[in-house]
């Protein structure tokens, strides 16, 4: 520990109290006496899977535990002083005041209620840093120096009034504004599109430089906070696995399990040649939503070959989820028209029959809201073989048992419920229940976005061993340029409800590229050093020539 180290944790311990059905309450220790140090003007990064302990060892650093969550020993020191043994008073002195807190949904964060600029300086006059005038003044500086628009006049707006990368970057203006010693950045980009994401690091790095703060970066994509950190701390599991500079974990890992996390992403997926027929063919489709007076696709035609993947790409806004929605019948189109396994899909939910429904299946990005929390895996995946096959009995359990083999989980969890599943096992037993109705088709929207890189591989293999063994087609919604090369072999990118680039994985992913594309496919992190401020200087020299 040096005079300039701001933040000191040594032998960090936290975890819950347990209350199992039937037994005595028991204590869970979920972090295992971890020790860190932190200087000021540096960043450190704090890496892993969920369930790591990232956020609960983020937090700990505002004396704060979330969920019940308690200190149970250790000491965290913030300016010469253990944190841990002050009184609330003093916590609620400290935050928001010494240490500010960036969440990863701003969205979620922000009171729709209230203008932006409200929100922004709150902190600063409570604690009494700044006057009222003198916050909004500094508020106006960081918006302009965030990259944010109008910055004279964006605080005046409500939160529903900008995008999700301007409001992320109005809540790092909140977190910077009372002039803390440290930021506390939980999964900031996590819920951005990559061409959003590039923005929003640019800010918060040049932001940290201009102001001198410590920084806390928690994430679970290593290439990201490669980006920003000055050293990178491995977890997992609540225990420390690895801890160096960016520069040796990314190119010089010790440990098994951080040489994974640098080489995730090694699927490796040849394209096959279409077939002559389209299992699906969307044909030139216009849709609007009710009640609105604009068209959010726009002459879209895509098609879906036999045992084959196509994936849609774009940023949010671009029409990714409402194409799968006009797909499944969800929203009828004002034009054109839609034809699966050589007949005309009737253009709404309730005019389709069960074989069109049985046929054609979706996946969802949040398996946490896709299943019944009172239901049982095995109810669960069982529904769809009672729905569409008439299974009952041993007969279904016997199916069910055998769909669980075939995700690879096995019948250990028939009886579990969604609450007692990993992230991964939830979104599992949704590709079982999709699967057990037997569906020529699969749309897969977003389903590894809210998910570990790791535990995405994972899924991504599984996609993949299940398409070979059941010729299962699918179309696979994602912003995540990684994913599309790893399992497409055609691809549609869409740009603001439009068809920009389609065809073939080989031809869409090759020069040259249009405008849009170029950004996409140049706006994915790669695990590199100086990686993004490469970005950003081809950038501004391509906008310097045009």
């Amino acid at each position: 520990m040096t005079e300039d180290t701001f933040l000191k944790v040594r032998d960090l311990k936290i975890g819950a109290t347990a209350y199992p059905p039937g037994e005595p309450p028991k204590w869970i220790e979920i972090v295992h006496g971890v020790s860190l140090d932190l200087e000021k003007g540096k960043v450190l990064g704090l890496i892993g899977e969920s369930g790591a302990g990232k956020s609960t060892i983020g937090l700990a650093a505002m004396g704060y535990g979330r969920g019940g969550v308690e200190i149970s020993g250790g000491e965290v020191w913030i300016n010469g002083r253990d944190i841990l043994s002050g009184s609330p008073r003093e916590l609620r002195r400290l935050r928001g005041s010494e240490v500010t807190y960036v969440s990863q949904s701003a969205a979620a964060s922000f009171n729709p209620a209230k203008k932006i600029m409200e929100q922004v300086i709150e902190a600063s006059v409570r604690h009494g840093k700044f006057s009222r005038s003198e916050a909004e003044k500094r508020a106006v500086s960081l918006f302009d120096k965030l990259g944010l628009p109008d910055p004279e006049t964006i605080g005046e707006r409500y939160p529903h009034q900008v995008s999700g990368g301007q409001l992320q970057r109005a809540m790092t203006a909140m977190a910077l504004c009372p002039q803390p010693d440290l930021v506390v950045f939980d999964e900031p980009t996590t819920a951005l599109d990559v061409t959003t994401q590039i923005d929003v690091l640019k800010a918060i790095k040049e932001a940290i430089a201009d102001t001198g703060v410590a920084a806390i970066y928690i994430t679970h994509d290593l290439a990201v906070v490669a980006q920003v950190a000055d050293d990178i701390m491995v977890l997992r599991m609540g225990e420390k696995v690895e801890y160096g500079s960016t520069e040796q974990i990314i190119n010089a890992p010790q440990e098994e399990y951080t040489r994974a996390l640098v080489s995730v992403r090694s699927i490796s997926h040849e394209e096959k040649p279409p077939t002559n027929e389209p299992l699906l063919s969307v044909q030139n489709v216009t849709a609007r939503y009710r009640g609105t007076n604009f068209d959010v696709l726009h002459d879209v035609s895509v098609d879906v070959h036999p045992g084959q993947t196509l994936a849609v790409v774009g940023e949010s806004g671009s029409g990714k989820s409402t194409l799968a929605r006009v797909i499944t019948g969800l929203l009828p189109p004002r034009d054109g028209m839609i034809e699966f396994s050589g007949r005309t899909l009737s253009p709404t939910l309730a005019g389709r029959t069960r074989e069109d429904l049985r046929e054609l299946q979706m996946i969802y990005q949040m398996a946490d809201v896709a299943m019944n929390p009172r239901h049982t895996v095995g109810t669960i995946i069982g529904r769809p073989l009672e729905f569409y096959f008439g299974l009952k009995g041993a007969e279904k359990k016997k199916r069910v048992k055998e769909l669980l083999d075939e995700i690879e989980m096995g019948d250990g969890f028939l009886d579990r419920y969604p609450a007692e599943l990993s992230g991964g096992q939830k979104q599992r037993v949704c590709i079982a229940r999709a699967l057990a109705a037997k569906p020529k088709l699969i749309i897969c929207d977003e389903v590894t976005s809210a998910l570990d890189p790791l535990v995405a591989d994972g899924i991504l293999k599984l996609l993949l061993n299940l398409q070979k063994r059941e010729d299962v087609a699918y179309l696979f919604i994602t912003h995540d340029i990684a994913t599309v090369r790893a399992i497409a072999d055609s691809i549609a990118v869409m740009y603001q409800g439009r068809v920009q680039r389609y065809g073939a994985k080989s031809t869409v992913l090759s020069p040259p590229f249009d405008d849009y594309t170029d950004l996409l496919l140049s706006s994915v992190p790669e695990m590199k050093l100086g990686w993004l401020e490469e970005v950003i200087e081809t950038r501004r020299m391509t906008s310097a020539g045009n």
